[in-house]
């Protein structure tokens, strides 16, 4: 068990060992800027109750896809409101959207949730 303890003042680690700090080097697994902005816009956009619901619905599906017209009487809105919902989430590259005529259909953008999950994981 390390006893290695930070200090706020400065940000310095003393540790009993070079090896052991509590702050991770520069070089070790840690967010960019860029990879923080895209994870930051993905959280925001699941941090909605509906667009949770929509994601349930579609990683839910069987032919893991829905249809738009599908979505508004599960979830108590209106069309409009979906739609607003669904773009959201196609932005944040989480679904993926595909014109059928008048409808369009939604499914999970392949490795989207895995990769969120694994921005959670503790680094090796």
């Amino acid at each position: 068990m390390s006893t290695a303890t930070a200090n706020p003042a400065d940000g310095t680690c003393t540790a009993p060992a070079a090896d052991t700090c509590c702050v991770p080097s520069p070089g070790e697994a840690i967010l960019n800027a860029e990879e923080a902005e895209l994870l930051a816009l993905r959280f925001k956009a699941l941090s909605d109750p509906n667009r949770l619901r929509i994601l349930s619905i579609v990683s839910s599906s069987e032919s893991a896809e829905t249809c738009v017209c599908d979505l508004s009487e599960p979830l108590g809105l209106k069309q409009p409101t979906v739609s607003h919902h669904l773009k959201i989430l196609v932005d944040a590259g989480i679904l993926h959207r595909e014109k059928r005529g008048v409808w369009a259909y939604f499914s999970v953008v392949p490795g989207a949730l895995e990769t969120l999950g694994a921005s959670l994981a503790p680094k090796p």
